[in-house]
């Protein structure tokens, strides 16, 4: 049995990773799908101090009181600014890092230095609330840009999605222990849409690791591609 760690991306919740989790736990594998701070069931508790670092301690807490150990960490999008910094503060419980789609930062960075096209796309709707800058408020517009085309999962997907605060995309990754979480074993599993619109540096990122996959799909493969997506996360459990 293998323990999966699922961390989503802006604006989503652990909800966007329930097909993945039911095919996965149908194998007898043990999966956690947190939520982030600000975010899904937990859009209450957003407030001006969440940031990056509020979301790495969400998860790094996660697998210190459920005691989890040789986690397959995995995430998606903005998720891969969390699971890294994760990895940093506790290597020891991470087994493999998987990249879903997602950016790859490195010390000193921020979303906003990874993928500034998509972040000035994500501010240009930004609105405050409550002292809060909220991004990348839920529209159909969205929906269809993480790759939801058929007409009943937009409008399963739409009420699910909560804007995201800006402040975590904007706050740098700060490593402290990079050369050892360097050497944790990491997967790229790529969407072939967002391979087609990613910028050279981001292409050569995408391109490394110790495993690197495609799925035919748009950005949010773990709703479009489940099955494709489950077989290559199965397949990192057997290495």
């Amino acid at each position: 049995m293998a323990t999966y760690v699922l961390v989503h991306g802006g604006g989503h919740g652990g909800w966007c990773y329930h097909k993945v989790a039911k095919l996965l736990r149908a194998k007898g594998h043990d999966v956690h799908c947190p939520t982030l701070t600000g975010l899904g069931e937990r859009a209450h508790l957003i407030s001006a101090d969440v940031d990056l670092n509020t979301h790495v301690t969400d998860v790094v807490n996660l697998l210190h009181y459920e005691d989890l150990r040789d986690t397959i960490l995995l995430g998606h999008s903005y998720g891969g600014m969390v699971i890294t910094g994760v990895a940093d503060r506790v290597p020891d419980r991470v087994k493999h890092l998987v990249f879903l789609d997602s950016c790859h930062p490195r010390d000193n960075e921020s979303l906003v230095d990874l993928a500034p096209v998509m972040m000035d796309y994500a501010r240009s709707s930004s609105q405050i609330i409550d002292g809060v800058e909220l991004a990348m408020w839920p529209s159909s517009e969205i929906v269809e840009l993480m790759g939801i085309t058929d007409p009943a999962e937009q409008a399963w997907m739409l009420p699910r999605l909560t804007p995201h605060p800006w402040k975590c995309n904007e706050t740098k990754l700060r490593l402290d222990n990079e050369a050892r979480m360097r050497e944790i074993p990491y997967t790229n599993i790529n969407a072939s849409w967002s391979m087609a619109h990613r910028l050279p540096d981001a292409m050569s990122r995408a391109l490394a690791g110790d495993r690197v996959w495609e799925i035919d799909s748009g950005h949010d493969l773990m709703l479009t591609a489940p099955e494709e997506t489950t077989e290559m996360l199965l397949r990192i459990a057997a290495l």
